[in-house]
This record gives C-alpha cells, sequence and structure tokens, in this order.
C-alpha cells in the first residue's frame, strides 16, 4: 500500500471524509464546501464509512470526469482542488484534495451565499449562520471583529481609569497609547473606540455585547445535573482572569511544601494549565456570536473551559499541539500580551501539555463541541463536595431588630450585606451574586447608603472610583448578622 493511502487507516474527522460512490453528490458537495471553508481536508470515494468494505470506483475515468463537473456546476465561488485516481490492491479510489481557500466563504450554488455556507465539525457539516459568515469573510482580509469600531459609541464609553490602573506597572498609558493599541479609532473626525475597546474596558459593555462575561459553576459529581455553586463574572476582561481563578481556588484545596527553605503553596487543581486555559478562552473567543457566554465549569474529575467560536480556518486540533497559532482578537492579544498574560505567540497549548505531563495528569483534552470550543483539564484525583456542604448551603441571616430595609426603605441594602457577610465583592460581583447583568442605579444607590452609615467599607479607600474597588463589612456592618 503506498504511504499516501495511510489516511484510510484513520477515522473520520475535521479533514478526512469517505463516501461509497457519487450517488449523493449533494453530501459529497456539501463536504468540499465545508474543507474549503475550514481548515481543507481530503475526500476518499470509493470507501464505505465503516471502511469494512472498500469496492473502489467501476469506472475511473467516466467518474473523475463527473466529480469535476460536480463542482465547477455546484459550487461558488470557483473552487479547483487536486483530484487523482489512486491505486488501492485491486481497487481504484478517487481522492479529493480541497486546500483551505482564500475566495471563503464558498457556499452550495442551488442554497445561495446565506444558506448554502457549511464548514467543518469533527466528521460532520455545519451550516454556518450569518455570525459565522462574517467571520469567514473577515479571515480573508486578516481584520479581526474587534478591530472594527462602534460609531454610535465615544471615547468616553470607555472606562479610561480602568484601563489605565489595568497597566500600572507595565506603562504609563496616555490617551494616545488608546489609539496605537486600537482601542480608539479615528471615524469622520472623532474618535470612537473599536469592539475591543469596548469589550476590555467598556464602561457600559453588556448593552453591546450581552453575552460578553464568563459564567463560572461548581458540579458535585461529574455532570451538571445538579450545581453546587457559581457566579457570572462581568469584569473587565484582564481583570476577569482573577475572578476565575478565585472562584476555581474557592473548590479546590490548598496545601503547604515545607521541603524547601520557603513555604510553597502547593494546590489540589494545576492553576497555572488553568489560567493559561482561561486567559486562551478569552482571547480566542468569538464575540460575534449570540447566546452564550464563556464557560467555566468545575467537575469532581476534571475543568471545563469553553468559548464560542470554532477554531479559525486553517486551524486543526492538532495544529494547536504542534505550536501553530492563529489570533481571532488581535486588539485583545495586543492588551493580553503588554500586560504579560500572554507570554509568547502560539506556545500557549503546548505548554499546557507539557505541564500536565510533567506533573502526572492525563493530557487535556480539546474538542469543537457545537460552535464552541472546549478545553478540559483533568485532575489527578477527585476532588468530592463534603457532604455536609452539599446539606448545608445556607446564607447567614441578620438580625430582624437592625434589618437595613428598615433605615433604607430597601431589601436590596439586605442583601447586599449577605453577600458581603461572605466574601469582598465589587459592584459588578455583586450585580451577579443578585442575578444581574448590568450595575443598576438603585444597587450604586444602596451601596451609597450602607457606605454613609459605616455598614461597609472600600478596600481601596484613596482611589475611591478604582475599577479594582471592592467593599467590604465592618464591624458594624457584621454586627447585623445573626449568631
Amino acid at each position: 500500500m503506498h504511504k499516501e493511502l495511510d489516511p484510510i487507516k484513520s477515522p473520520e474527522g475535521k479533514t478526512l471524509e469517505f463516501k461509497r460512490d457519487l450517488s449523493s453528490p449533494r453530501n459529497t458537495i456539501k463536504t468540499l464546501v465545508a474543507f474549503a471553508n475550514t481548515a481543507g481536508g481530503s475526500l476518499f470515494i470509493g470507501v464505505e464509512d465503516n471502511k469494512e468494505v472498500i469496492p473502489g470506483i467501476e469506472d475511473p475515468l467516466q467518474e473523475e470526469e463527473r466529480l469535476c463537473n460536480l463542482i465547477s456546476d455546484n459550487i461558488t465561488p470557483r473552487l479547483i482542488p487536486n483530484i487523482e485516481l489512486v491505486p488501492y490492491k485491486d481497487k481504484t479510489l478517487l481522492r479529493v484534495e480541497v486546500y483551505p481557500s482564500g475566495l471563503r466563504p464558498h457556499w452550495v450554488k442551488k442554497e445561495g451565499p446565506e444558506e448554502g455556507v457549511y464548514v467543518r465539525l469533527g466528521s460532520t457539516n455545519r451550516k454556518a449562520d450569518r455570525e459565522l459568515i462574517s467571520e469567514l469573510k473577515r479571515t480573508v482580509t486578516g481584520k479581526s471583529y474587534d478591530e472594527e469600531i462602534l460609531p454610535d459609541r465615544t471615547f468616553k464609553d470607555l472606562d479610561m481609569e480602568a484601563a489605565v490602573s489595568s497597566f500600572e506597572g507595565y506603562r504609563d498609558l496616555r490617551k494616545k497609547d488608546f489609539r496605537s493599541l486600537h482601542l480608539v479609532s479615528e471615524y469622520q473626525g472623532k474618535l470612537v473606540p473599536t469592539i475591543g475597546g469596548v469589550l476590555l474596558f467598556g464602561r457600559d459593555r453588556d448593552i453591546d455585547f450581552p453575552d460578553a462575561w464568563i459564567q463560572c459553576g461548581r458540579f458535585p459529581g461529574k455532570d451538571k445535573v445538579n450545581i453546587f455553586d457559581h457566579i457570572e463574572i462581568h469584569e473587565h476582561l484582564p481583570l476577569a482572569v482573577e475572578e476565575v481563578m478565585d472562584f476555581l481556588k474557592k473548590h479546590a484545596f490548598r496545601g503547604a511544601d515545607i521541603s524547601d527553605i520557603r513555604r510553597k503553596d502547593v494546590w489540589s487543581i494545576p492553576l497555572s494549565i488553568l489560567r493559561e486555559a482561561v486567559i486562551n478562552a478569552i482571547v480566542h473567543s468569538d464575540y460575534s456570536q449570540r447566546g452564550a457566554p464563556i464557560r467555566v465549569s468545575f467537575f469532581d474529575d476534571r475543568i471545563e473551559i469553553e468559548n464560542p467560536g470554532i477554531l479559525l480556518p486553517g486551524l486543526t486540533v492538532d495544529d494547536l499541539l504542534q505550536g501553530v497559532s492563529k489570533i481571532r482578537n488581535h486588539v485583545i492579544a495586543r492588551v493580553f500580551k503588554e500586560l504579560g498574560l500572554i507570554e509568547q505567540w502560539g506556545s500557549g497549548v503546548r505548554r499546557m501539555f507539557m505541564e500536565a505531563d510533567e506533573l502526572g495528569l492525563p493530557p487535556p483534552d480539546i474538542e469543537e463541541i457545537g460552535m464552541r470550543v472546549r478545553f478540559t483539564v483533568w485532575l489527578k484525583e477527585n476532588l468530592e463536595i463534603a457532604k455536609q456542604d452539599l446539606i448545608d448551603r445556607k446564607r447567614p441571616e441578620l438580625r430582624p431588630e437592625l434589618r437595613p430595609e428598615l433605615a433604607f426603605g430597601s431589601k436590596l441594602a439586605e442583601k447586599i450585606i449577605i453577600i458581603l457577610s461572605e466574601k469582598e465583592s465589587g459592584k459588578r460581583g455583586i450585580a451577579s451574586d443578585l442575578g444581574h447583568k448590568t450595575i443598576s442605579g438603585e444597587l450604586k444607590k444602596q451601596i451609597g447608603n450602607l457606605l454613609e452609615e459605616g455598614y461597609i467599607e472600600m478596600t481601596i479607600p484613596e482611589k475611591p472610583n478604582s475599577s479594582k474597588q471592592k467593599y467590604r463589612l465592618t464591624k458594624k456592618g457584621e454586627g447585623l448578622l445573626r449568631n
């Protein structure tokens, strides 16, 4: 058997498919369109899907001509794959080699440019929606979604103080740097924010991008039947990384290694691998998609980090393992690089796999699930939630005679006290714990009332408007809690 026929031994996947014959030409056309729009691939004709039967092609030259005509008549823009006859034992096969196309998106002519675009997901072809079609077009031009401008927004829609605070210790961020970082761009004689600028530091990001947040959950066992704890993170993206890590640490165990002179914390989960995976999810999410945030799911045996968006055209999971990288969001990636959150382009995935091996962990899994990419980190030992914690998860109660609602006429103040009795939190964190997607005016008002009455205090009082500002209970606030 020739070396080039080795793929026949492989299972069908993103870049490989088998068909017995051309009796279903529409499915063949869809596969070739999907290959061209995604990462290329090889289609072998004359092989059963299960490869138990390899009938070959009865009239190779006639079938080759028929296939060429099918491709020419049914795919737009014109696709010119490499088609060859391949001998296999006493049979002849047709092999169609499709390369990632610079003319994408291609579509099935009869279905049109809006309904006939397909991409490859695993061993299946998936119809692309409007957002994905736009993404395919952008990848040809080399311009990313987050570089596009929001002409109806102004420079003031960016939280400049939060941006400056994030860059402390890295550079003294000035207004002109917002342009060089492509956080803003000139439009009709004025500076307007880019999509990346709003995603990173927008004051009201949720208005334009209601799904650009992170959902974290801790699930008992190995499935999502029950949930033990969860949070919604709506922080500026550079700060969101630490918010996620804090949630993961909250549900992990910490020990100590005292074999060296200095005490070193040892965690039951691989923090550096998880941190890298979270950063990758934020940087490579397709924020043009609607309907689902980034998700971090903590199970007893694994942690899954899932982001919207399939791999960019031309990329496969094997490419990632070899250190091949393509950047989906140029603006976000540039800022994360400058903030030291990304060390070196293309090294992250390989580094995570190497570290997992060094720690004796199973290799992580990378999968395209639906229109999302899932990165699974396996744990060395199951981390089961204590039964008592599962039975009793009641939040503290307030002493009825001291409830702040009596003073302020609002139950919201009581809820804020209860949330801060568990942890320090910023306005976005409090809003998230309340189940709100945005910070309401009423929430700001009640936080102000509680500050004025001395029930809570700022963690950074010298910088009241800092993006890192959080709140905590004072002694007076703690006195509201029922013993």
